[in-house]
């Protein structure tokens, strides 16, 4: 008896242990992949399931392994240089390439948190009623305030915990009939169709899974961990800290990414089930699809479908406008970081700050948040092919990354990643509707 407990006793440790490295292993990259579904992603992930069901759900396979990827050598970037996307690019190539790049980021980031304030303000305007504009700018005060005035070690903790906002997504999969022989047809076998509505829309899920500040935020964070941590450095100084940071990168990114398309497939899988099969096929905003969802759903899918809009909006907006605030501030060598204090980084906090401002302005604007919303996906794509291609330069340029440049199959896959984004902006252009 006691022999056998004796030999049964490592293996919770063991368990502890494993799930102890995970927890310390998930950051960046988890971040990352839940900010990928902001209220935006949520209004594209709910068109395709109104108006094309289950028929989609092949893409988020497709895209898993491209995203992880482009992810996973982003991170690498600021893990072993010590700097963001733009620092490197700064200092390596050409300025005006960079400052092109970054303006087209900005105004698209930008009008990206306006769509996603919008967003929210609507979701919470058809939960408890109210006036969605004072919303907006509430969400907007509380994103930009906790973002500015929030020591970095808990503000990370906090998006952390606003990660499981995407678990709601998941509950509405739960309360709702699914069909899920349809769901693994249309999930492993891909179907296609000469409508360009059909390709606009793969076009669509491409691009919002695939998106460059998602890149900038991510290669950023990588290198502001470096300040906070003691022991880690840049890789390029203390090369035997590699195995163990590329492990933990590779882990991060797997899981953050995996999370962010499953709640994609959870989106589809809800709208296919519920709007598709009741004939609801014309969903524009996050907003319309939890309003849509309350008859034929019932009231508790739509309040955890709309709460989720919500959650997701608090996390991606301070990505959205930190990436742009790093971008600006690596192109103008300002100091920059969250772990700073307001008055010693003064102007990468005013960019967040005017970053957040304007997005919640445009709301007040006539501007068509629609409009708006599809132009900043197509400038966002646009941007990703160059940003992209200059990632794999980088990482191929012994003079950016030293020994560690990035080779094999990961390679492999950042180029057809890379060749892919191409393809659909090439795609998104020729099938694009009248906007």
């Amino acid at each position: 008896m006691t022999v056998a407990g004796a030999s049964q006793s490592p293996k919770p440790n063991r368990a502890a242990s494993v799930r102890s490295r995970l927890i310390r292993a998930l950051g960046p990259g988890l971040i990352t992949g839940a900010a990928d579904d902001d209220p935006s992603g949520i209004a594209t992930y709910s068109q395709a399931g109104a108006q094309f069901g289950f028929t989609v759900s092949w893409t988020l396979l497709f895209t898993y392994p491209l995203m992880t990827a482009v992810q996973e050598i982003s991170a690498r970037i600021g893990r072993t240089t010590g700097a963001g996307i733009a620092g490197n690019m700064r200092k390596h190539y050409s300025i005006w390439l960079l400052r092109t790049l970054v303006v087209l980021l900005c105004f698209a980031n930008t009008v990206n948190i306006g769509a996603d304030l919008g967003a929210m303000g609507d979701a919470l305007a058809v939960l408890i009623g109210g006036p969605r504009l004072l919303y907006v700018i509430l969400f907007g005060t509380l994103c930009a305030t906790l973002q500015i005035f929030m020591r970095y070690a808990r503000y990370v903790s906090l998006l952390r915990w606003l990660c499981l906002a995407l678990f709601a997504y998941f509950g509405t999969v739960l309360v709702v009939q699914v069909p899920w022989g349809e769901v693994a047809l249309g999930l492993f076998v891909p179907t296609f169709s000469s409508d360009g509505a059909f390709w606009s829309m793969v076009v669509a899920i491409f691009g919002t899974t695939i998106s460059p500040y998602l890149f900038f935020w991510q290669a950023s964070q990588e290198a502001e961990e470096i300040k906070i941590v003691p022991e880690r450095k840049p890789l390029l100084r203390r090369p035997g800290q590699a195995a163990d940071a590329f492990e933990r990168i590779r882990v991060d990114t797997y899981v953050g990414m995996g999370l962010s398309n499953l709640v994609a497939l959870a989106i589809i899988i809800t709208t296919a089930a519920t709007l598709h099969r009741s004939g609801v096929t014309d969903i524009q905003t996050s907003a319309q699809a939890a309003e849509a969802l309350k008859p034929l759903a019932g009231p508790f899918a739509f309040a955890i479908f709309a709460m989720g809009i919500i959650g997701t909006g608090l996390l991606s907006v301070p990505v959205l406008a930190g990436s742009a605030a790093y971008a600006l501030g690596e192109t103008h060598r300002w100091r920059i970081g969250l772990d700073r204090r307001p008055m010693q980084a003064t102007e990468f906090y005013v960019a967040i700050a005017l970053a957040t401002m304007i997005g919640a302005a445009l709301n007040f604007s006539p501007i068509n948040p629609i409009k708006a919303l599809y132009w900043s996906a197509v400038i966002n794509g646009i941007v990703a092919v160059p940003v992209m291609a200059v990632m794999m330069v980088m990482t191929g340029d012994r003079n950016v990354m030293g020994k560690f440049t990035i080779k094999g199959p990961l390679r492999i896959i950042g180029w057809f990643a890379t060749g892919a984004m191409t393809a659909s902006v090439i795609g998104m252009l020729l099938t694009a509707r009248d906007y």
